[in-house]
């Protein structure tokens, strides 16, 4: 019914995250009436963003410098090292402002029913990092879901020593959460987790 083009625009579109057949069939649309104004911009933007953005080769992070300009910042701690497992992770813990220590990016976790095994995350790296520099604390942030904590508990044993503080994000009650929409896998981390008031 379309061009080969348009239909081509909308399969790469439903292809991005949060987008399927209908909302890309949308976006392609919406794009297509307004073609100065957004569809010629983007493209721009998004051939400038292929051409610059690179992986650092430090810790996994996206940016246009090579080191990062987190890796390279020397106001950050040195001593703190935050594994993620993407970089969406990182970028989300940057924009709290709550670290400012360095990080690394695992590019996953181990699923083993997706048949992610540790040879397909950027394990040597990070042990080479801490072991190499003067990481004092490792914080696995990883998510609290089975592949999560799974590779949370790997790299826990992996990275054991008696001079390495090894901690994880606190799970539970949410700021501003109501116990009664929380789920029964919330409530228990909470539960366990309780502290002293």
């Amino acid at each position: 019914m379309n061009s080969p083009e348009i239909e081509h625009l909308i399969h790469l579109l439903s292809r991005l995250p949060g987008l399927g057949p209908r909302s890309a069939r949308r976006a392609a649309l919406t794009l297509l009436k307004k073609k100065e104004a957004l569809l010629e911009p983007l493209a721009k933007a998004m051939s400038d963003a292929a051409a610059a953005i690179r992986t650092c080769p430090n810790c996994g992070n996206l940016d246009t410098q090579s080191p990062c300009a987190i890796c390279t910042d020397g106001r950050r701690d040195a001593g703190l090292m935050c594994v993620v497992a993407d970089v969406a992770d990182l970028w989300a813990l940057e924009r709290s402002g709550a670290y400012r220590g360095l990080y690394h990016v695992l590019g996953g976790t181990l699923s083993a029913l997706d048949g992610i095994g540790p040879d397909d995350l950027n394990l040597p790296g990070l042990i080479e990092r801490v072991s190499n520099s003067g990481v004092r604390e490792v914080i696995l942030a990883l998510g609290a879901t089975v592949a999560g904590q799974a590779t949370a508990h790997y790299l826990a044993e992996r990275l054991e020593r008696p001079d390495l503080q090894i901690s994880g994000l606190a799970h539970g009650v949410p700021v501003g959460g109501e116990l009664d929409y929380l789920d029964d896998g919330t409530l228990s981390a909470a539960l366990s987790a309780r502290r002293p008031v």
